[in-house]
């Protein structure tokens, strides 16, 4: 069966994609995608999942979230956190350490790139916001079974 769309990948048994293509597929998907998952956990108050807007600025993701937010609470306590994109046909799944960036204090170009994509400035805005990046040290990526085996294509932060 073939995909019926550009996004949509095929489903048979023998689609199993190159390494170098899954790659390319993954940062492409990473460099054009809005939305993402967020994991975080913490201690005393347990795991946390939340969707974010997110950009991608070729070595990290950004999200921003409000100040007081769960996400920032869990990450200032525990910087390891997963990630993935939503669709469950064509996984893309991020394992890294977050880094916190409140509002005004973040790097000027990441903040431009995620207004440039959102059209929204949490600089601007009257509460207090944080931008969160972070820094994958792996990534898997699959697309049904035949890519189960091999889906790590990245680890220690290398691209495989």
């Amino acid at each position: 069966m073939q995909a019926d769309t550009q996004n949509t990948p095929p489903t048979t048994e023998d689609a199993r994609r190159p390494a170098a293509e899954r790659r390319r597929q993954t940062l492409d998907r990473l460099a054009t995608e809005r939305d993402i998952w967020l994991a975080t956990s913490h201690p005393e108050h347990g795991p946390h999942q939340a969707p974010f807007w997110f950009s991608w600025d070729g070595r990290a993701v950004w999200v921003c979230t409000g100040a007081a937010s769960a996400t920032v609470r869990n990450v200032r306590e525990e910087r390891r956190v997963h990630l993935s994109l939503p669709d469950t046909a064509d996984v893309v799944m991020l394992q890294g350490e977050a880094d916190c960036y409140a509002d005004q204090d973040v790097p000027e170009e990441a903040a431009d790139r995620f207004t440039a994509k959102f059209g929204w400035d949490p600089r601007r805005e009257e509460g207090s916001f944080v931008y969160i990046r972070i820094t994958p040290a792996v990534i898997r990526a699959w697309r049904d079974e035949p890519e189960l085996r091999g889906r790590v294509i990245m680890r220690d932060g290398t691209w495989l």
